[in-house]
């Protein structure tokens, strides 16, 4: 079976990339033949080492070289790449004969089920139906955003199957006959767990308003007054980067807070650490939590949309907290700082709770839903 993914790029260190990295991994090493198509690759190397039998394509399309741009001169470009996109893709695909071509909700969802190549269309979201409307932009920005919101139950509607990553997903889209949840699979297999000995916690993520790191450095004032001896390591790149550096001179953190580039063994770091912190505005299935909980790592995080109420259990194997509530965050820091056995309780549970998303189990939904669409 040949199987084509498209996205914009390979080359961040993000989830997204991870995960398409690891599935196009499996599936070659599984007889599939595998393509990934970009749009904005720039010749730059995958981040992530993709399989030397996976066949790359990149269409030079380059969406992201008008972000600095004001609205309407972006709006106007956008239109144009997308009739480009559009053509440049569907000669490709037609060359390809794939039986499943797969978007990632990049910028070709909108019209990728309009090419009669053959293959069977796949969408799948790593983010949760309210992404768009998140960032609670006001003006033309903000009705933009709410008219793409509503507009992305009709893209979903035209694919052959429209994959979310959580259960609680799937219940805001509504009924719709084509999803089904698929969630990520642990990104790494696992070794045993941390001996949670450091003193040291750890977060993971892009450097952008999603990840509402600016939170948990708050929170982190309140950490060292009771724990100065803790760190926290926040390992991620991207445009906040030094508004962080910032924040964390003015509060007086720099010698208990670290920005640090993203790492290709981030598994060690995790290993190396005593409990994960997360303060995203929203996710799809962090895959932060899939990882820090394959080495049995406790979890603070808040209980955005979506994904950690589906893989904490409050007060089992981590701490769920209110979006937005930065106190409880240091406190629920300083509970697990304070109290070595209840770290190691909670980092065994999570450790077991892993199970759930061996990469064999997860592959083999894909594999049998990849088996059902073919055969209609």
């Amino acid at each position: 079976m040949k199987v084509t993914y498209c996205i914009l790029g390979t080359f961040n260190s993000g989830g997204m990339e991870r995960v398409l990295t690891n599935k196009a991994n499996y599936l070659v090493n599984k007889g599939y033949e595998v393509n990934v198509v970009t749009t904005d690759q720039k010749g730059r190397k995958p981040f992530y080492a993709l399989d030397p039998r996976i066949k790359t394509y990149d269409l030079g399309i380059n969406y992201t070289d008008d972000l600095d741009r004001g609205i309407l001169k972006r709006g106007a470009i956008y239109l144009k790449k997308q009739h480009l996109h559009q053509k440049k893709l569907a000669e490709l695909l037609h060359t390809l004969k794939s039986d499943i071509t797969i978007s990632m909700f990049d910028n070709d969802a909108s019209f990728i089920t309009k090419i009669n190549d053959g293959s069977k269309k796949v969408l799948e979201i790593h983010f949760s139906r309210f992404k768009r409307l998140q960032y609670g932009r006001s003006g033309l920005l903000g009705f933009i955003d709410k008219f793409r919101n509503k507009q992305d139950l009709r893209t979903v509607a035209r694919f052959a199957k429209f994959v979310v990553l959580t259960h609680e997903d799937k219940g805001y889209w509504g009924d719709l006959p084509n999803i089904q949840v698929i969630p990520n699979a642990n990104s790494f297999k696992r070794m045993g767990r941390a001996p949670l000995e450091n003193k040291r916690v750890i977060a993971i993520g892009r450097l952008d308003y999603q990840k509402r790191f600016e939170d948990l450095i708050e929170a982190w004032v309140k950490v060292k007054e009771t724990a100065p001896e803790w760190v926290l390591d926040i390992f991620g790149k991207g445009p906040l980067k030094t508004t962080l550096e910032e924040q964390i001179a003015q509060l007086n953190l720099t010698d208990v807070v670290r920005i640090n580039e993203p790492v290709n063994n981030i598994q060690e770091e995790y290993l190396g650490s005593a409990m994960l912190a997360l303060t995203s505005r929203y996710e799809g299935l962090p895959m932060a939590l899939l990882e820090a909980q394959s080495c049995g790592l406790p979890m603070v995080t808040y209980a955005c949309k979506c994904g950690p109420k589906d893989i904490i259990k409050n007060g089992e194997n981590g701490f769920l907290v209110p979006e937005g509530d930065i106190g409880r965050i240091a406190d629920n820091l300083l509970t697990l700082i304070a109290d070595p056995e209840l770290r190691s309780e909670m980092g065994g549970n999570a450790y077991l709770s892993s199970a759930r998303y061996d990469e064999e189990a997860i592959m083999e939904q894909w594999e049998s839903m990849f088996s059902d669409i073919t055969k209609i």
